[in-house]
C-alpha cells in the first residue's frame, strides 16, 4: 500500500510475481543476484513502511520472499554482498556447485552415481562444514534405503545448505594438510617445509588461499595422485572466473550496475530480471539478474 494515496498494489504485485517465477522456472537458473535494499527484491532488512509511514526492516522483500520459497536450493545473493570478496567467492562457488547438480540429475541419476558425486566434492564439503559432510556421508551410505527420489531430495537440500555455511581459513588450512597427508611421504625435506610454510602464511593472511593451492595442485599432478586430482575443491570454478581469495581479510572490488546487466570482475552470464514497484512501499524500481 503506497503512503501517501494509500492505494494497495499487493494483488496486482503478487500477480506479477507468479507470472514472473512461472517464466523463471522454465531458464534452469543456477543462481539469481537481487538488488540491494529493494522493496520487492532485497533479501534481508527490506525497508517497508508502516501503516503510521514509520519504516520496518524486519522483512524480505515480497518477489525475494517468493524466489526462494519456490526455489529452496538455487543459490541467491544480495548484489551489495558481492562487493566482499569472501561473500563473492562463496556464492560464485555454490552457482556453479549447484550446476554440476542439476546436470547429475539432468543425466539420469543413480545410487552409485550420487555417491561418486559425494565423493569428489569431499574437500570442498568439508571447508565448509565437518557435521555436514558426516550427516551426507551418512545418508549416501544408507543410500538403500531411500527411494530415488527422496534420497536426491535429502542429498540436494543438505548439499547447497552446506556450501552455504562460511568456509573459514582454519577449516581450509585442514583441508589443506589432509590433502598434502596423500604425498607428505613423498616430499624431499626441502620441498615439505616450503608447503607447510606457504600453508602457514596463508593460515596468518599474508598469502591467499591460491597460493598453497597452486604448490599442492603441481605436487598433486606430479605424484599423479589420482583420488586427490579429481577433487571440486581444487577448481571449484573455471580459472577464468579467477582465483580463490578467500583469507583472513577481505577485499573490495568495484561493482557496477548499468543499462540492466551486472558489471562483474569474474565475468559470470548475466541475464536482467524484473523490475517491479513492490507493494508497502513507494520506494523506486529494482532490478534482479539470474545466473544461468
Amino acid at each position: 500500500m503506497t503512503v501517501t494515496s494509500k492505494h494497495d498494489h499487493t494483488e496486482a504485485m503478487e500477480t506479477m510475481i507468479e507470472e514472473r517465477l512461472e517464466s523463471l522456472d522454465k531458464l534452469n537458473l543456477s543462481g539469481f543476484v537481487f538488488k540491494k535494499g529493494s522493496p520487492s527484491c532485497g533479501i534481508e532488512r527490506v525497508r517497508v513502511y508502516t501503516e503510521k509511514s514509520m519504516p520496518s526492516h524486519s522483512r524480505s522483500g515480497i518477489f525475494a520472499h517468493a524466489f526462494i520459497e519456490k526455489f529452496p536450493l538455487i543459490p541467491v545473493e544480495d548484489e551489495g554482498r558481492l562487493h566482499d570478496s569472501v561473500q563473492r567467492e562463496n556464492f560464485i562457488e555454490r552457482v556453479f556447485s549447484y550446476r554440476r547438480f542439476q546436470d547429475l540429475m539432468q543425466e539420469g541419476v543413480t545410487r552409485q552415481a550420487l555417491i561418486g558425486f559425494h565423493t569428489i566434492h569431499k574437500y570442498l564439503l568439508l571447508s565448509h562444514s565437518q557435521q555436514h559432510y558426516e550427516a551426507m556421508g551418512r545418508l549416501v551410505g544408507q543410500a538403500d534405503r531411500y527411494q530415488l527420489k527422496e534420497l536426491t531430495g535429502k542429498y540436494g537440500e543438505l548439499f547447497m545448505n552446506t556450501l552455504a555455511l562460511k568456509a573459514t581459513v582454519r577449516k581450509h588450512v585442514n583441508v589443506l594438510h589432509h590433502i598434502m597427508g596423500y604425498f607428505k611421504t613423498r616430499l624431499r625435506t626441502l620441498e615439505k617445509a616450503e608447503l607447510l610454510d606457504v600453508i602457514d602464511d596463508y593460515h596468518r593472511g599474508s598469502t591467499p588461499l591460491i597460493v598453497p593451492l597452486t604448490l599442492i595442485t603441481h605436487y598433486i599432478r606430479v605424484f599423479d595422485v589420482d583420488y586427490i586430482r579429481d577433487q571440486v575443491y581444487l577448481n571449484p570454478h573455471p580459472k577464468e572466473l579467477k582465483p580463490r581469495v578467500g583469507g583472513v581479510h577481505g577485499d573490495r572490488e568495484a561493482r557496477s550496475h548499468s543499462g540492466g546487466t551486472w558489471r562483474n570482475p569474474y565475468g559470470l552470464s548475466a541475464r536482467s530480471g524484473d523490475k517491479a514497484e513492490a507493494a508497502g512501499s513507494p520506494a523506486p524500481r529494482s532490478q534482479t539478474t539470474a545466473v544461468r
